[in-house]
């Protein structure tokens, strides 16, 4: 049974504006806020750009490789444009299970308790869990760059999970670089989740954490270090191990499962919920849905694109022809319509609102909730967070 109790205080004190949901048409003209909202959507949007700025270097440091080799054997571009091909005609058939192929046998899960911290925040029993990534790449050219790396090709998370057996889970997947499970923890006030009768799950997404590869320079940086194909095959693993993951809940007795994700978390959560069927509500979080549309902002990390890009002699359209592979917008969501909720905030700049309405409109304008923060500072989260409970409570706990 859930609890009746409001979500705990967010870790970062928020100024107390609340947000809404989506009208008929939409998220709310700025003339539709009030004076408090229009202050904070303006001050938040200043620092998200600030903050993208700082993103965006991060992500010219990861694929300067990529681009540096196209610089020094110019006959790799004819592979690269090829590798695009290749996804593109995927993506063109729209079909989910030619796309991202299930797992084809449960994994052999290890499980260890969590440190002591962890098992306190969440006042019950944490265990962190692994096995081997079943996951072959879907384009045959990667296959061998893939079987190649070794922490990347074991899938981890961690399991707060009750005494008295399995409850309904609610899975999170963080966002870019952002993999650690005590921050996604607190920032999620998953604690009073837990509290409430969920079992608890946090995924690590392909190459961060202990999924990073040696040597590698930050967490999250093989997501962009093997060029454009990298990307759709670091999405594909991303789907293929959150699968293999389900089986597992579902071995163990878990009848009920909601998933939710955080800006690059929330782009796989969606994109899940159009694979995969088995997922009894999905929440994706400030997510981008459409690349394409978001890389002109993205400056320094958009120059190098564009130039990698012409070295590896690929029009905008082929980019965005072979990005639709692994963009929700894509395919049909297999989750129903009254079981998606999106969140967003109206001063995001790293996942402006356009792109969760991008997602509303796909999605047959299902539930659509707004704040007036940024990518970071979510303004009036426990009004979200109990959006959330109200949203979830019908569905895990009938």
């Amino acid at each position: 049974m859930t609890s009746s109790a409001d979500p705990v205080d967010p870790p970062v004190p928020v100024p107390n504006v609340p947000g809404a949901d989506a009208g008929v048409h939409g998220l709310p003209d700025r003339s539709e806020l009030s004076l408090g909202q229009r202050l904070i959507v303006d001050a938040s949007a200043a620092a998200d750009i600030g903050l993208r700025t700082f993103v965006a270097s991060i992500l010219s440091a990861a694929m300067l490789p990529p681009i540096a080799a196209e610089l020094i054997r110019p006959s790799g571009s004819t592979g690269e444009r090829d590798r695009m091909r290749f996804y593109a005609e995927l993506a063109a058939e729209h079909d989910p299970v030619k796309s991202f192929p299930a797992p084809t046998e449960p994994p052999r899960v290890y499980s260890r308790p969590a440190n002591p911290l962890a098992e306190w925040i969440a006042h019950g029993r944490v265990h962190n869990i692994r096995f081997e990534s079943s996951f072959e790449a879907i384009n045959p050219a990667m296959r061998g760059r893939w079987r190649a790396l070794q922490n990347n090709n074991v899938v981890r998370a961690q399991h707060w999970s009750h005494d008295d057996g399995p409850h309904p889970t609610l899975c999170l997947i963080h966002g870019f670089m952002g993999s650690p499970y005590l921050l996604n923890g607190l920032w999620m006030s998953l604690p009073w989740f837990y509290r409430s009768g969920y079992d608890v799950l946090l995924y690590t997404l392909p190459f961060h954490g202990r999924r990073a590869e040696k040597r590698s320079p930050f967490s999250g940086y093989g997501y962009f270090a093997n060029g454009l194909t990298g990307f759709a095959e670091a999405m594909a693993q991303a789907v293929h191990d959150f699968r293999s993951v389900i089986d597992y809940l579902q071995f163990t007795g878990v009848e009920k499962i909601a998933l939710t994700g955080i800006s690059l978390g929330g782009y796989t959560t969606a994109l899940i919920a159009g694979v995969e069927e088995r997922i009894d509500a999905v929440i994706p979080n400030v997510p981008v849905v459409s690349i394409e549309a978001e890389l002109d902002e993205w400056f320094p990390a958009s120059k190098l694109f564009t130039v990698g890009r012409k070295l590896g002699k690929i029009s905008l359209d082929d980019f965005a022809a072979a990005s639709a592979y692994h963009s929700p917008l894509n395919y049909t969501p297999l989750v129903p319509r009254d079981r998606r909720l999106i969140i967003t905030g109206l001063g995001d700049r790293l996942a402006p609102p356009e792109q969760a309405e991008m997602l509303w409109h796909h999605w047959d304008r299902c539930a659509l909730h707004w704040f007036p923060g940024n990518h970071i500072l979510h303004v009036s989260q426990p009004e979200y967070l109990r959006r959330m409970t109200r949203f979830l409570r019908e569905f895990m706990f009938a």
